[in-house]
């Protein structure tokens, strides 16, 4: 699978963006979903995850409450819903899928298949 990853820009802190990315081919609904991202000299960490269905979600704590994950399996399309931006937030992010099983991901989880990062910049 193919993935494109769109949505990201200079934003003040407090205002919103939202990322999206498009798969390509049939199977999206086979893949579990999610983003990760990597600021300037850091590691890269794991920020949301959805599964196939879209019934098992998880965030890293310092995105709980701000950011939302969702999928749309008709337009192989995920989406990262980013509210309350805060200037840690500035990274790359990069969307993901997984032939997994629903299961939590983590940061040194490695998806099978990566997409191209997008750049969020929020300043303060």
């Amino acid at each position: 699978v193919q993935l494109q990853a769109s949505g990201g820009g200079l934003m003040q802190a407090g205002g919103s963006l939202r990322l999206s990315c498009a798969a390509s081919g049939r199977t999206f609904s086979s893949y579990d979903m999610g983003w990760f991202r990597q600021a300037p000299g850091k590691e890269r960490e794991f920020v949301a995850s959805i599964s196939r269905s879209g019934s098992n979600i998880y965030y890293t704590d310092s995105v709980k409450g701000r950011f939302t994950i969702s999928r749309d399996n008709a337009r192989n399309t995920v989406y990262l819903q980013m509210n309350s931006l805060k200037s840690e937030d500035t990274a790359v992010y990069y969307c993901a899928a997984d032939t997994g099983d629903g299961s939590d991901w983590y940061d040194g989880f490695l998806p099978d298949y990566w997409g191209q990062g997008t750049q969020v910049t929020v300043s303060s």
